[in-house]
């Protein structure tokens, strides 16, 4: 059952099924940078979901399927930041803002928190928690080694 969804000479990953699996956002590059595409579950439909001069990865559907949060690199300075978009494009907010590197966002089940990296310079990597709407960060982790990439798994 294998199927191949994308062909093309760059690398597309960090696949994200929409909770009703006809979609898939993913990472991938057009040319210049990492921008976030849709694409239908069967093939074919490629759409971009971002456009920017700055890399954005790590894509992760709402458990409604309404908004995809990522990772954007540099577009507010030199750091990553979270951010929430519509599948379609539209809708752009801004989660987190500081000068910590912030990445691989996961959605809760329930869709109230997105779990996320936090590393500041100089620190190891933790685990925090923050609305999807913004606000209310908390951290999950605090501790001497480095905690990555997390993931809620199902109810």
């Amino acid at each position: 059952g294998k199927k191949q969804l994308t062909d093309n000479s760059s690398s597309d990953d960090e696949p994200s099924y929409s909770p009703s699996g006809k979609k898939i956002a993913f990472q991938g590059s057009d040319g210049q940078d990492t921008e976030i595409y849709t694409i239908n579950s069967g093939g074919g439909g490629k759409q971009p979901v971002t456009d920017n001069s700055s890399d954005d990865y790590f894509p992760d559907y709402a458990p409604n399927g309404k908004r995809i949060a990522y990772t954007n690199n540099a577009e507010t300075g030199t750091d990553e930041e979270i951010y929430t978009i519509k599948p379609d494009g539209g809708g752009k907010k801004q989660l987190t803002d500081n000068t910590a590197n912030d990445y691989y966002p996961s959605y809760s089940p329930s869709g109230k928190k997105i779990a996320y990296v936090y590393e500041a310079a100089g620190t190891d990597a933790e685990i925090y928690t923050i609305k999807p709407g913004g606000g209310g960060r908390t951290p999950v982790t605090d501790n001497s080694t480095n905690d990555d990439d997390p993931y809620w798994g199902s109810q």
